[in-house]
């Protein structure tokens, strides 16, 4: 028998629903607005969703950043 992996596979849709209340929120208002904005992705062009990607990762980092206290690079 393996032993299960301390990572947890954020893939995984039952992960990401434990993670989250059942509004779909974290309690982190920076992060909630940023999964807000990605549920906007899916009715723009393809084209269009490399930057919406980038603008939620910059402001994911942002927020991470803040929390840890770590300066922005």
């Amino acid at each position: 028998m393996t032993e299960p992996s301390p990572h947890a596979d954020v893939s995984d849709p039952d992960v990401t629903r434990a993670a989250s209340a059942p509004d779909g929120s974290v309690g982190h208002p920076a992060v909630d607005d940023v999964l807000a904005s990605l549920e906007t992705v899916e009715g723009r062009p393809v084209h269009e969703h490399a930057a919406v990607f980038e603008s939620a990762h910059e402001r994911l980092r942002a927020a991470l950043d803040a929390a840890t206290g770590t300066p922005a690079s």
